[in-house]
């Protein structure tokens, strides 16, 4: 029993680190798919529509999303805390940059290119490690697992609601033009 623990957990540790090797290839990419795309609007829902922290999020969030669906058929079986693991790694990843990004530019006056990228891979390596041990934890009850895949579709669907009915909020905010969304 103890050696097919140990091929389960290596299974899915080598799975979350492809997994942040995708979300990073992935995200780094989506950062130009919108003006590419000639602005369209479908695009805009998954790709940054434009410079605002809020547009940021979406280049580790729809890659992790993504790469969830990808691994939920051979990882589901063989981990516990499916849903849960990935919707905290999501969730990780879209605080993280956000609480590092306003942290440091609250000392240094302005954003710097070299560590919003260093952030964006950081935040993608922790969210990735924290679903794997999640993965590997006892599992949780039922009701984790549904609460956790509706948070996802919430947060899914508030990337997309909010490119185009956006609040007039500073993480909104686009500091290139000063406006709001698209």
């Amino acid at each position: 029993m103890q050696g097919g623990f140990k091929v389960k957990n290596q299974a899915a540790l080598v799975f979350e680190a492809a997994g942040a090797v995708f979300i990073i290839l992935l995200g780094s990419a989506l950062h130009f798919t919108y003006a590419l795309s000639g602005s369209n609007p479908l695009v805009g829902f998954f790709s940054a529509v434009n410079e605002s922290v809020w547009e940021h999020l979406k280049l580790a969030f729809w890659p992790a999303f993504g790469w969830m669906l990808l691994e939920v058929r051979p990882l589901k079986r063989l981990t516990n805390n499916f849903f849960t693991a990935k919707a905290v790694g999501a969730y990780l990843m879209v605080a993280f940059i956000p609480a590092v990004f306003y942290s440091y530019t609250v000392y240094v006056g302005e954003s710097i290119l070299s560590v919003d990228i260093a952030t964006f891979v950081a935040a993608v390596f922790v969210g990735q490690f924290v679903s794997y041990q999640l993965f590997t934890r006892r599992s949780l009850p039922a009701t984790a697992e549904k609460a956790s895949v509706i948070a996802l579709f919430l947060l899914a669907a508030a990337f997309i609601v909010f490119t185009f009915y956006t609040p007039a909020l500073q993480v909104f905010r686009d500091p290139v033009t000063g406006r709001y969304g698209v």
